[in-house]
This record gives C-alpha cells, structure tokens and sequence, in this order.
C-alpha cells in the first residue's frame, strides 16, 4: 500500500507568499522563507512553488528568489511560473530546483515537455492543469494566464502531456481553490 506524500503548495506574486479564492483576490499572507523553514520542521515530503503571475505578465522565473528558496529548502523543491524554453529550464535545474512545473508553456507548445523529458526525465517534469466547471458542472480546461476557458477537452490534453514525457500531472480546481471545499 502506497503510504501519503504531504506536498504543500505555495503561491508566488511579488516575492510575497499570497492566498488566492478562486484564482482571485489575492492576499498577502507573508514571507515565502518562513513558510520553506515551517515545512522544513514538518518534515514535508516535497515542495511546490508556482509564480502565479509570470506567465500572465510574460516575466522570466526570478533566479535570485528561486536560489534563495532552494538553498533554505530541505526537502525536493518543485517550481512553476514563466518557464518557456529549455534554457530557463536548465537555469533552475541548476540552482537546486528537482521538478519544474508547466502550464501555460504546455498549452501552447507541447513539444517543450518532450524536449525536457528527453534532457531530464519524465520524473522532473509536472504539468499544471487548471479546470473550471462550466453550466452542469462540467469541467473544462481553463488557461489561468489569459484568464479564459480553452475548448481543448481536458482529459485528452492530460493524456497528451503524459505521453509528450510529463511525469505528473498536477490538478487545480478553480471553483474550489481557497474556499477549503
């Protein structure tokens, strides 16, 4: 039997650690590093970052945050946010970073999971799905970038990533994110 990872997710957006509600209002809820030093202490099984506003405002990964995080982090470091090519890739790789996380580079060049997987192996690439319910519940996939729902039916593109080289697909629900539902 398979015994539970505790894999806690943190936010990004200016630097600041923020709590979002449904992908909105976002509040600033402290420093990112005191929160890597909690997990630390509880023994966390891996940790995950995503820069929630990178791709939206089309910035690079910031390094220097990231290093900082990998170098207090004590446990396997996941990130997301504004990653689209293999040189940023490799860059985070570099500073200590085990897993990247893709989402918006996923949904408009699927070939860059391959390229990664190729280079590092499915193990160290995660795909972030978004999903929204549309009228009847039925879920859609929804790019948190530009803020739209996509007619891509979800399930066939999270097929389509494992088999371009995703190790792991990670699910958000935008209807319940926050809402501790």
């Amino acid at each position: 039997m398979l015994s539970p990872r505790i894999i806690p997710c943190l936010l990004i957006s200016d630097g600041g650690l923020v709590k979002t509600q449904k992908f909105t209002s976002k509040k600033y809820v402290g420093d990112p590093i005191n929160a890597i030093r909690i997990f630390n202490e509880k023994e966390v099984d891996e940790l995950l970052v995503l820069d929630i506003d990178a791709s939206k405002l089309k910035k690079e990964p910031n390094y220097s945050l990231i290093e900082e995080f990998a170098s207090e982090c004590f446990m396997p470091l996941a990130y997301g946010g504004g990653i689209t090519d293999i040189k940023q890739a490799s860059r985070l790789f570099s500073l200590g970073v085990e897993k990247i996380v893709l989402q918006t580079a996923a949904l408009q060049n699927i070939e860059l999971i391959s390229e990664l997987a190729n280079l590092y192996g499915s193990q160290s690439i995660m795909v972030s799905l978004d999903l929204k319910a549309k009228w009847f519940g039925k879920l859609s996939l929804y790019h948190a970038a530009e803020r739209r729902i996509l007619q891509k039916p979800w399930l066939e593109f999270a097929q389509s990533v494992v088999e371009a080289g995703a190790g792991e697909i990670l699910l958000n629900s935008v209807d319940k994110d926050g809402t501790l539902s």
